[in-house]
């Protein structure tokens, strides 16, 4: 079982720790819902140091990206030096091997991936470049913390007053590069943040001066359902290698843009739309009775099974059971949901259900 340069401090503040993808990490502090609160309305941080960070360069890295991803990595350089990509990762199916950010740097590209789909990215990618003169530099060395909520970037930049203004000016998905330290203005909460990578050796340290200024720190199970009100994937859940980018609201980090692109899985890709998109994406709020979880089947008006439940949780903001869903396009705005034998009625909405600490659905 692997553990972060985190570990001691995790243990220091009373963390439950669990396995996770063979790594011991936090699930929670004590309370799961004070933490969600706390990056809602103030600020948090996540010791995410179990993704994996690759640095890919080489004559022929952008070539290589191109091919490998579904998003256009050719378009970052039209922002300059940091700029972040969201894209999926694709099988010659058009499957979802993993979703995951690559970045535009001055030493190549930097890809951070899920922990849970490493070892399988990893040797589908090193298959990949074979064809490609590229290195791929697992980086080891790097920790990653996500610091996330309203205040967080006015918090880490009173640590570092000589990045002050740089950090407060940083738009959304791009980067700070300062030496060995990677401030991405990214997250996975929906709020305001800052993913920050920088040396293992310095983790401790740094995790210490948040926590000295107010940062409070949150495990997985704040972090699951913070992504879940934000309507943002999680990889084994909501995608996977059977599951297409239309069906999963993944279709905006497919670029055809350039017809003379080839991309792994394009041309099943198209194929598939052009064929009419068989299941969608929804957002379901539960008005009924019970919780909703994965796994749960989806019903329409007429009792017809229409889908699945591929995460569902109750959402501390809401006060609601919510859930994100893979179902057969339909025009009600009313479905329901198998609930220990009964079925309970939910309501059809789009995603996030929450953004920025504003709800987003009536």
């Amino acid at each position: 079982m692997q553990q972060t340069a985190l570990y001691n401090s995790h243990l220091a503040n009373s963390a439950k720790m669990v396995e996770f993808s063979n790594w011991q990490m936090p699930i929670n502090y004590g309370s799961q819902i004070k933490e969600h609160e706390f990056v809602r309305s103030d600020c948090g941080m996540f010791d995410v140091s179990h993704m994996a960070i690759t640095d890919i360069t080489g004559i022929d890295a952008k070539g290589f990206l191109r091919y490998l991803l579904s998003n256009d990595v050719a378009k970052l350089e039209n922002f300059g030096y940091g700029k972040a990509l969201y894209s999926g990762m694709l099988n010659i199916n058009a499957g979802i091997i993993d979703d995951l950010i690559v970045y535009y740097t001055e030493f190549g590209y930097r890809m951070v991936t899920n922990a849970g789909t490493y070892e399988k990215d990893m040797k589908w990618i090193d298959e990949v470049s074979q064809k490609f003169q590229v290195e791929l530099t697992k980086r080891n060395d790097l920790s990653i913390i996500a610091v996330q909520g309203p205040n967080s970037i006015t918090k880490v930049a009173g640590l570092r007053p000589d990045l002050a203004v740089k950090l407060t000016e940083l738009k959304p998905f791009m980067a700070l590069v300062v030496n060995k330290w990677f401030y991405a203005r990214t997250g996975y909460t929906g709020e305001n943040g800052l993913e920050i990578m920088l040396p293992s050796i310095d983790a401790e340290n740094f995790w210490n001066k948040l926590l000295s200024v107010g940062v409070t720190p949150c495990g997985l199970a704040a972090r699951d359902t913070l992504r879940l009100e934000a309507g943002m994937n999680l990889y084994g859940h909501d995608m996977n290698e059977s599951i297409n980018p239309s069906e999963c609201n993944m279709d905006w980090v497919v670029d055809l843009s350039d017809a003379d692109r080839d991309f792994i899985g394009k041309a099943m890709y198209i194929k598939y739309k052009d064929s009419g998109v068989k299941y969608i994406q929804s957002g379901l709020v539960l008005e009924g009775r019970g919780v909703l979880r994965e796994g749960q089947k989806i019903y329409d008006t007429h009792n017809n099974e229409i889908g699945i439940i591929t995460s569902g949780t109750f959402s501390p903001t809401l006060k609601l059971s919510i859930a994100m869903a893979r179902i057969k396009p339909i025009v009600e705005t009313r479905a329901y949901v198998g609930i220990r034998d009964k079925l309970e009625l939910v309501k059809l909405c789009k995603l996030p259900f929450v953004r920025n600490g504003k709800i987003l659905i009536n």
